[in-house]
């Protein structure tokens, strides 16, 4: 049955390599494998076997495919597996890391050869394109998300009918050093002149006030669209009074020196790595950072704030979702997935990752008492999603070319919005 999507998928899918959002930093690792000797199952707290229906009646191997590149996500999923595996006799799962570069390739290379995984773990934003084509199983009714946020559910959902589970959500805050802000007699900015001001009074010779990944694929696009959503305008009304002002804001800040044009060069991670270093004062980044951050400048003195707003609050959300793929070993994969998002388990993936459960009943105490992440989980309140539309990967290539056109000044920003309109229209039919 993998098969029949076979064609589809190779004439739409090979070729379309896009960076998403999440924790997608290089680390000198490039695989944990998943049958390395399981941590104590005391870090999860969960010793419960899998002893629902499901799971009896379910049996056979069950394969994932995953590109975190991060050790401690992988560590983390590798863990949860072997808890999974120790924990009853009939399903055996095992997870593979495919580069994230490769994966859209690797995936549609295997639905031509018959060698597809049962469970892929990707991007929110591409999962429309690939329910779109047939490949993943209708869920509809046979997994529960009632409780989970609208956003990654609709990020799971076409025509109607759920193809995926969400795996975990983050969003986008303004991260800021708070000693700059204090040596510059600045307060955080909330609108978007305060963050010119305050962004051009922090930047010196070596530190620039203010950066986000600017990179002209997805990963640029997730940072780039809160500006716009700021002024009031969707993800596909670019050449629009809104889309223009977000373009030229960002523009304004490049010109004025106090967002460095690197930015087109940096992923989220790099972002990041820039920030620790003491070189940017302020930048927007997600939630999955904060683990590194404290671990590797404990010392440092930031904090995040919302992202400084034109006419509304906005931000990005981001997060991947589970995919179960159609004609593979489909109960077996529920089963694993009914397990992987008990609450026990879930808080442990969310944790060690630093992402915010999409299961509202359990994000809602899941960072009590500490503000900087109760801080994100308000800010999913005004997170908006990429999509859902199959043809998602193509609009967002239109916005981060425009925006990255007018970071190095190859186009003026009505120049730009208007090249990206076009294709927009193009791709809807307009």
């Amino acid at each position: 049955m993998k098969r029949l999507v076979a064609l589809a998928m190779t004439v739409c899918l090979v070729g379309t390599m896009l960076v998403g959002c999440g924790a997608k930093e290089s680390t000198s690792e490039t695989k944990v494998e998943v049958n390395e000797a399981a941590e104590s199952t005391d870090e999860t707290g969960s010793t419960e076997s899998v002893d629902t229906a499901s799971a009896q009646a379910a049996s056979g191997n069950v394969t994932i495919w995953y590109y975190w590149e991060t050790e401690g996500h992988q560590k983390a999923l590798s863990h949860i597996v072997e808890e999974f595996n120790s924990s009853q006799s009939d399903i055996t799962v095992e997870a593979k890391y495919v580069p994230f570069a490769d994966f859209k390739k690797q995936l549609s290379i295997g639905a031509s050869a018959d060698e597809l995984p049962d469970i892929v773990i990707l991007d929110n934003p591409d999962h429309a394109a690939y329910a779109a084509m047939g490949i993943f199983a209708d869920l509809t009714g046979r997994f529960d998300v009632s409780t989970y946020y609208d956003g990654p559910v609709n990020s799971c959902t076409l025509d109607g009918k759920l193809y995926g589970v969400p795996f975990g959500s983050n969003c986008l805050l303004l991260f800021y050093n708070e000693d700059m802000l204090k040596a510059a007699n600045c307060e955080v900015p909330t609108t978007w002149e305060e963050l010119q001001q305050v962004a051009e009074a922090c930047t010196t010779d070596t530190v620039s006030g203010f950066a986000h990944c600017a990179l002209q694929n997805e990963e640029g696009t997730f940072n780039f669209l809160p500006w716009v959503w700021s002024t009031g305008a969707s993800s596909y009304e670019i050449n629009s009074e809104g889309g223009i002002k977000a373009l030229t804001a960002v523009k304004n800040l490049v010109d004025s020196g106090a967002m460095t044009k690197e930015a087109i060069n940096w992923t989220q991670g790099d972002t990041m790595h820039q920030f620790i270093a003491g070189n940017l004062a302020m930048m927007i980044n997600g939630t999955w950072q904060v683990p590194t951050m404290r671990e590797e400048v404990p010392d440092l003195n930031w904090n995040v704030a919302p992202i400084p707003m034109d006419a509304q609050q906005a931000s990005g959300l981001g997060g991947e979702n589970y995919a179960v793929i159609a004609g593979g070993n489909e109960e077996a994969a529920i089963a694993f997935l009914e397990y992987a998002t008990s609450e026990e388990t879930c808080l442990y993936m969310m944790n060690a990752m630093g992402y915010i459960s999409s299961n509202s009943t359990i994000a809602e105490g899941q960072f009590e008492g500490d503000p900087v992440y109760e801080a994100f989980v308000e800010e999913m309140n005004y997170a908006g999603a990429r999509g859902p539309l199959p043809e998602w990967p193509d609009i967002s290539n239109a916005i981060s070319l425009a925006f990255n056109k007018v970071i190095t000044g190859a186009s003026t920003p009505e120049e730009a919005a208007a090249e990206a309109q076009s294709t927009i229209d193009g791709i809807l039919g307009n």
